[in-house]
């Protein structure tokens, strides 16, 4: 048995789609603008800026590995810190560098079937690590509630155009949607996620803990968001770049694209300028340098993605030579 996805899937005939679209429109958006006023914001950020922003990158992602293993450790799971953080980068790199093949939580799940028993509580870990960071990410959606609306109010035609939008999207889905098969599998999801919030509700030490690592997640990213744009200019409160943040997440949540390729990159210059009053140039600069860094930081992954893969497919093949034949 192998870890191989359904390529040709609708699903992800539709993420192809989406990410070549939107590289697409953020190639169009790059040329537009040139490159020279691309780079000419890039050059503007300070030297100290640029090492307090990969300070930050590195806090970040070893606070999302803690989440996950605070949420692991409360299971019967053996697995150290150590391995949780190394499984952590494999999926970190996976997602970045083999999003068509291999997925994040996939990777993380494989690296610790060789390592539990409690198979349930591996899956139930990750599904609650995804849950904790989609609240945590929530929690800073009021803070950009305000340039929301007044973006609305003070631009009749655009707040019109994006209100209908959201309108005939959402009347678009309705009426793609495949009532009876999509309402089993919300029932199926829902009762999914009570199961996993009833897990970790009767071990409230786990779950405050990986609040607290996914909210020292958030304050690094939002602070390496708000020094590149000031680096580069821009004058933009704290609390607003979190906010526009979460409405970026949000939107490269929506399974249009893969790993929000593009997707995201799109929709930080169109959110942070229309909204957040950046210049495209410097939003844009934001978008690539954050992809650039984000990939980065994975690579260590790299050296970590073999071993997991290698002995979760070694755990596998085990146990089903171990199979009695009928």
């Amino acid at each position: 048995m192998k870890l191989r996805p359904d390529f040709f899937s609708r699903k992800n005939i539709i993420r192809v789609i989406g990410t070549l679209l939107s590289i697409v429109l953020l190639v169009y958006l790059l040329s537009q603008q040139g490159w020279s006023e691309i780079v000419d914001a890039l050059r503007q950020i300070p030297p100290i800026n640029l090492v307090l922003v990969v300070i930050l990158m590195a806090i970040s992602r070893i606070s999302v590995g803690a989440r996950w293993y605070s949420l692991l450790r409360s299971t019967t799971s053996n697995i150290s810190f150590a391995e949780s953080l190394r499984i952590t980068f494999a999926g970190l790199f996976a997602a970045n560098f083999l999003p068509t093949t291999i997925g994040g939580d996939v990777v993380r799940l494989a690296g610790t079937l060789p390592r539990t028993e409690d198979r349930v509580g591996s899956a139930a870990s990750i599904a609650a690590d995804r849950l904790v960071g989609l609240s945590g990410m929530a929690m800073a959606i009021p803070l950009g509630l305000g340039v929301l609306i007044e973006w609305i109010q003070t631009n009749a035609v655009a707040g019109y155009l994006f209100l209908n939008l959201v309108r005939n999207s959402g009347i678009t889905l309705a009426l793609a949607f495949n009532w009876s098969e999509g309402w089993d599998k919300f029932i199926k999801m829902f009762r999914r996620l009570i199961d996993v919030f009833a897990m970790w509700i009767r071990r409230p030490r786990a779950l405050i803990t990986a609040f607290g690592f996914t909210w020292l997640h958030m304050a690094c990213l939002f602070s390496l968001l708000w020094l590149l744009l000031t680096g580069m200019g821009q004058t933009i409160s704290f609390p607003v770049v979190a906010g526009l943040w979460s409405f970026t997440y949000l939107i490269t949540l929506m399974p249009f694209s893969i790993n929000g390729l593009g997707l995201r990159e799109v929709s930080i210059s169109y959110i942070f300028t229309n909204l957040g009053g950046v210049s495209i140039q410097s939003a844009l600069a934001l978008a690539l340098i954050l992809r650039a860094l984000e990939m980065i930081a994975s690579i260590p992954g790299a050296f970590f993605l073999p071993a997991v893969l290698s002995s979760a497919n070694g755990r596998v093949e085990a146990g089903v030579e171990a199979e009695p034949s009928p």
